[in-house]
């Protein structure tokens, strides 16, 4: 039931509304709409003015003359080449060692196990002479640059002045090994040879123009010409191996630039000298001013016989003699 107060109250609400609100045209709300908790309708903004563009100058281009800005140009950038790092700076060896003086390309670094391998590896594949004349390197040589810029001021300088004296010119090295990634000799367990580090170069021989081959340790090759190769060498590469040395270098000669403490070198290499005549196993032929063999088997036929001149002398031997004697037992 609704009370008597209540019901002023919502008169006194009804009369406090405005005349907008009480429009014919607006919806009805219930008076006490508010006295509930119900929101009431909030009432709306007017809405606010959009500002205009300011007018065009007078002193403006006209509209048909304007171009678009042209867009700045931007580079592009390529995502690999900024990823890849640059290239390493190439060594004072590899500067030097031009073409030139060596036909040497670079290789990339080797990592091998153990420590084989090495760093600023080329691949000496022929040496040019100051007439830019080629000594060829067969088969090409892998070697460290300072082993190779070593291999090429040899040739140039003593195996040129070498063949000079023969009357002819250096055509190829006969490179024996270079690099290979296996002990001392070959010996399983052994330490690492300086052909594993890329530091090593073994040579069984010297070509020349004129066909002559040069065997370094060919007991026939004249002994002062490979007494010379052999101070030439011993005077540039702090190892020098030969026959003689340890029974593994009897066809070729090892040459290295091995560090050791205080510089030490190791030279091993004996010179042997040629190998004495020995005896043909056949008879040698007849000689051309020997008496024909007629006249040699005549000549022979009047000498007495061995055996018949030996039974003269010596006396016929007795019954006594002849017979066996009998062993006492």
């Amino acid at each position: 039931m609704v009370t008597a107060g209540a019901a002023l109250l919502m008169l006194g609400a009804l009369a406090d509304l405005p005349a907008a609100a009480r429009r014919p045209d607006a919806p009805l709300r219930a008076p006490w709409s508010g006295l509930f908790g119900e929101p009431r309708a909030k009432p709306r903004r007017a809405a606010a003015s959009v500002p205009l563009p300011k007018p065009r100058p007078a002193d403006a281009p006209a509209s048909g003359s304007e171009q678009p800005a042209a867009a700045p140009l931007v580079p592009a950038v390529d995502d690999k080449a900024v990823a890849q790092p640059a290239p390493p700076q190439a060594s004072a060896c590899r500067l030097a060692l031009t073409d030139q003086i060596a036909i040497a390309p670079s290789t990339p670094d080797i990592h091998g196990p153990g420590g084989c391998g090495g760093e600023d590896l080329v691949r000496l594949e022929a040496v040019v002479l100051p007439d830019r004349h080629r000594v060829a390197v067969k088969p090409a040589a892998v070697l460290r640059c300072a082993m190779a810029a070593a291999i090429a001021d040899w040739v140039r300088t003593d195996l040129t002045e070498l063949a000079l004296s023969l009357g002819s010119e250096i055509s190829d090295l006969d490179n024996f090994d270079s690099f290979e990634c296996r002990g001392r000799n070959r010996v399983v367990g052994a330490m690492l040879s300086e052909h594993g580090r890329a530091n090593a170069l073994d040579v069984r021989a010297v070509g020349l123009a004129n066909g002559q081959s040069i065997s370094l340790t060919d007991r026939n090759v004249p002994r002062g010409l490979r007494e010379s190769v052999l101070q030439s060498v011993c005077a540039r590469f702090s190892t020098v191996l030969g026959p003689g040395s340890d029974w593994y270098h009897e066809d070729h000669i090892h040459l290295d630039l091995m560090e050791r403490r205080n510089h030490y070198k190791i030279c091993q290499w004996n010179v042997w000298d040629p190998l004495p005549q020995v005896a043909p196993l056949l008879p040698a032929d007849r000689p051309a001013e020997a008496p024909p063999r007629e006249v040699a088997a005549k000549s022979d036929g009047d000498r007495p016989e061995p055996d018949a001149a030996k039974s003269a002398a010596s006396p016929p031997a007795s019954a006594d003699t002849a017979r066996p004697t009998k062993k006492r037992r």
